[in-house]
């Protein structure tokens, strides 16, 4: 659960960071469903996914 919760911790953290790092028109086609319920929606969804995998990461952090 560990690694699962780190996964989900990047994977949120990169979907939030690639709009400012990458230029122009760049799109991840696995990530642009996010866009279909509209901007804010989007950002509710990778806050979501960060939260849950930062949540797993500490809860199994101690343990092998």
């Amino acid at each position: 659960m560990k690694e699962l919760g780190m996964f989900l911790l990047l994977a949120g953290l990169i979907a939030m960071l690639a709009p400012f790092l990458l230029p122009g028109n760049f799109r991840f086609p696995l990530l642009d469903w996010m866009n279909n319920w509209g901007p804010t929606m989007a950002w509710v969804i990778k806050g979501g996914i960060s939260l849950l995998g930062l949540v797993l990461w500490l809860r199994f952090r101690g343990r092998d």
